[in-house]
């Protein structure tokens, strides 16, 4: 008998036990990868995009990217909590023209409007740039001037205007890394048109902070508009994920659905800002086993549309991988 009663109770535990899996595996709630996970792909995607030079801080010199833009930074400018300078320091550059690096570093073009609400905007290039000497970071006590070639991003747009790169990540201990920005116009940020010795021409600009900065333009259409919202697989939210929004024929420009509906689980735009009939694609991001996990799907935005991202549209690739993907986009 007892032999009798202990095989029913291990059938029962064994019972409850696969019960409470089932459970598990259709939990709604269940997290599928952490923010810890997902942060250190976009991370390893910033790292990876970081140009290195040295400056002798008694010149003037002048850097020039790999895309060709030209920083002129005077090393008398630069400081240590307002101390002078001798030897060289450390220059860091981070440079983003398209969308899919934009969406891998998760920099999206969502500038602040008057009233608080974000827009899209559509960019002439977003940068970084930062001295640091001994890894502590000096300060820049005048401006840096940048020159752009507008070639980068297509034609001469004359209604560019500066934009700077505000962090709002409590933790965000790197500014590098800082994993959410939002751009805010600077005060007098001009940005001028020049002409160089072979025919090119640049944007040109002064900016008198190290960080995150941003040659912009709001996006203008007259159509309607609405807001969006955007039904994520579930085990999915907006700490271990990402959704986007990128315009047909907009390379140079990344909108973001930036909050979260926790009681729903849906993604939103609630800003109101997405043209009815837009043409776009709804990009999902996530973390998987070390790879980026996505899906791509081409929307035309109905007026209070709901977009839903399902597992069967769901796929892995590395982070060049996923930026040739969305860069090929219309």
């Amino acid at each position: 008998m007892k032999n009798v009663k202990l095989t029913m109770s291990l059938l029962v535990i064994a019972i409850l036990f696969l019960v409470s899996c089932s459970k598990d595996e259709n939990n709604p709630t269940k997290v599928r990868t952490t923010s810890t996970e997902f942060k250190a792909l976009k991370t390893a995607s910033i790292e990876s995009k970081m140009q290195n030079f040295q400056l002798d801080v008694s010149q003037t010199e002048v850097f020039t990217t790999e895309s060709g833009v030209q920083f002129v930074i005077n090393g008398n400018c630069l400081s240590n909590n307002g101390n002078p300078i001798t030897g060289t320091a450390d220059i860091k550059v981070i440079e983003l023209f398209n969308s899919g690096d934009m969406v891998t570093t998760n920099k999206p073009t969502m500038g602040k409007m008057e009233n608080g609400d974000k827009a899209l905007l559509i960019s002439g290039g977003e940068f970084f740039v930062s001295a640091t000497q001994g890894d502590v970071q000096l300060q820049l006590d005048c401006p840096i001037q940048v020159l752009v070639p507008t070639n980068l991003t297509g034609q001469v747009d004359n209604e560019m205007i500066l934009w700077k790169g505000i962090g709002i990540d409590e933790d965000c201990d790197l500014p590098e890394v800082c994993d959410n920005i939002v751009w805010e116009e600077i005060e007098n940020g001009e940005v001028e048109i020049a002409n160089g010795d072979n025919g090119e021409t640049f944007y040109v600009s002064d900016f008198g902070e190290f960080g995150w900065t941003n040659v912009d333009r709001f996006y203008n259409d007259p159509r309607p508009k609405t807001t969006l919202l955007v039904d994520v697989p579930s085990g999915f939210n907006n700490k271990n994920s990402s959704v986007y929004i990128y315009y047909n024929g907009e390379p140079n420009a990344l909108g973001e659905l930036d909050t979260y509906i926790e009681e729903q689980g849906l993604f939103s735009e609630h800003y109101g800002q997405i043209p009815i009939g837009l043409e776009c694609h709804i990009v999902f991001v996530s973390e998987d086993k070390g790879n980026w996990l996505f899906a791509i799907k081409p929307v035309t935005i109905a007026s209070g549309d709901i977009i839903t991202i399902s597992d069967v549209d769901l796929n892995t690739a590395t982070a060049n991988e996923l930026e040739a993907l969305i860069n090929d986009l219309p």
